[in-house]
């Protein structure tokens, strides 16, 4: 059993998964940024 998605649902869809996307790739980011910061602060 399998759902036919209309043009505009599979737009929806690709738009809102690079969106999930780029905030996980931001979020990995910002938790590296702040472990380096944490580390050079550490070995000064």
């Amino acid at each position: 059993m399998s759902v036919i998605l209309t043009p505009e649902e599979l737009k929806a869809r690709k738009r809102r998964n690079l969106w999930i996307a780029l905030s996980i790739v931001a979020f990995v980011a910002l938790v590296f940024l702040i472990t380096m910061t944490k580390l050079q602060a550490g070995l000064q």
